[in-house]
Order: C-alpha cells, then sequence, then structure tokens
C-alpha cells in the first residue's frame, strides 16, 4: 500500500511523531468513557440516561466542579478506576511496540499512566511533559511523553470540565506552542482516536492551519489516523486535511492496531 510505504519511510526518517488516544488503553480494561459519564451524573444526583437533557459532558463536568468546589474527587475515582490492581501492561502488545518503536515524540490526551508504565516495564528511560516547567527536562536522547491534556498527578493539568476545554481551543499554551514545533516538517500518527471525537477533530483542522500559515508555499508532510474499520465519508473529509486513514480490518479492534503497528515499526 503506497501511503504504507510514505508511512513507514517517514518512520525511518524518525519524523513521525505520535499521538496516543484512549482506544489505546481500553484494550487494558479501563472502563469506557460511558462509566465516568455515568459516575458524574450519580454524584450529581440525576439520572444517568438523561444526562444529555442537561448538555455535553463537558458541561456536566463543569457542573460537577461547580458544585464540588473543584474536580478533585472526580479525578480521584478516575484514577483509582483507571489503575485497578487486576490492570496490566505487561502483557501488552501495542504498548511494547510504541515503547520498541523509533517514536521519539509521543503525545497522549490520556490522563492515565499507561504509557509511563509501559516505558518503565520495558526498561526504557522517558521524560514526562505536562507543564512548561517540565520542559527544561527535555534531552535529545530520550523519548518524550507529552500529556496533552493533563495527567492524574496535577489537578490543574486536566482538560475534562467546560472551562479547561475552552481554555485548550485557544491553542495558545506552552504545550500547544511546543506542539507547533514539534509537527512542523514532520508527519503525525494517530492512533487510539474515534473519528467521531470532536476534540481530536479539531486538532486536525488546526495542525492543517497552523501548517497553511506558517509555510504556505511547502506541501504539509502527511499525516495519518489508524481506524479498524473502512470509512469512505470520513477518508474523504479527513484528506482535505491533510490526513491519510489507515485501516485494518478487523473483528478485535486491539488486534488490528497491532497489525498495523507491526507493519510500521518492523524493518
Amino acid at each position: 500500500m503506497e501511503k504504507l510505504e510514505h508511512l513507514r519511510a517517514a518512520y525511518r526518517r524518525d519524523e513521525v511523531v505520535l499521538f496516543v488516544g484512549a482506544g489505546v488503553s481500553l484494550s487494558l480494561g479501563l472502563p469506557p468513557w460511558s462509566a465516568l459519564i455515568e459516575h458524574m451524573t450519580r454524584q450529581l444526583g440525576l439520572e444517568p440516561q438523561a444526562y444529555r437533557d442537561y448538555g455535553s459532558y463537558l458541561t456536566l463536568a463543569e457542573y460537577f466542579r461547580l458544585q464540588h468546589g473543584s474536580i478533585g474527587p472526580l479525578r480521584s475515582w478516575m484514577d483509582r478506576e483507571w489503575h485497578r490492581s487486576d490492570m496490566t501492561v505487561e502483557g501488552s502488545r501495542v504498548h511494547e511496540l510504541i515503547v520498541k518503536g523509533r517514536f521519539r515524540i509521543v503525545y497522549t490526551t490520556n490522563y492515565d499512566r499507561w504509557l509511563e508504565a509501559a516505558f518503565q516495564h520495558h526498561g526504557q528511560p522517558y521524560t514526562k511533559i505536562v507543564g512548561v516547567a517540565d520542559l527544561s527536562r527535555i534531552r535529545a536522547d530520550v523519548p518524550q511523553i507529552i500529556k496533552f491534556h493533563g495527567d492524574f498527578e496535577n489537578d490543574e493539568s486536566i482538560v475534562l470540565d467546560e472551562s479547561s476545554y475552552f481554555r485548550r481551543l485557544d491553542f495558545e499554551s506552552p504545550l500547544d506552542i511546543k506542539l507547533r514545533a514539534d509537527v512542523l516538517g514532520r508527519s503525525v500518527l494517530f492512533i487510539g482516536y474515534s473519528l467521531a471525537d470532536i476534540n481530536i477533530r479539531y486538532l486536525f483542522y488546526k495542525l492543517s492551519r497552523l501548517w497553511k500559515a506558517s509555510v504556505p508555499s511547502v506541501p504539509q508532510p502527511r499525516s495519518y489516523i489508524f481506524s479498524p474499520v473502512r470509512n469512505p465519508v470520513q477518508e474523504a473529509v479527513l484528506a482535505q486535511w491533510g490526513i491519510d486513514m489507515m485501516a485494518v480490518e478487523h473483528a478485535d479492534p486491539t488486534q488490528a492496531l497491532e497489525e498495523f503497528l507491526e507493519s510500521v515499526v518492523n524493518d
């Protein structure tokens, strides 16, 4: 496949920035996003099935923060549920491929610590970047894990409620500026993302606009998103933003992702 060969060539040149979404962590047994919504509604005394009548999950999280004074209680619950003792990264082939692959810059919109746990399990040093204070610790010879939507260790960093999401849309934070520098001249590979996720679709759009505004006379490096199913509608829409869909159809989405990553990182 021509698209795969182009991606592999960029990967061999160390010109691929990896973006890791929730689908990668779900393979470890993490609760689905719906479990978080149900927990919030119960804590707020609302009926879980009726939450949409009160707004999006962002609005619900905003209301939770207003009612409880912070998202601390919600973050604590998520931290416990997302890191239960019965979960382990040791048998995850997807995480192993991420760690052992030649990805020097790994962004994630996940709050959990499973990427860090995978690097530790496989004996690979890394630098975790959550805020501006972490930027001084970057080393050229050590992979970076950038927690783009925050980290459970820092409540203030978490992008979950409406206000924090709107601040993220400004695209002017130190991490946003770092992202601009990291992606210019590189391809971006998105894995573990739902094509219906408006947050990541907005990021696609912004990256496309960023490139055209910065270097309008230079073709934008192709970026890629993995999908376990083919979708010609999404494929056409994403193509206008310079993103190629890479589909490996399989009944098991995790197995499909394993096969895809194997085809990218194995020479």
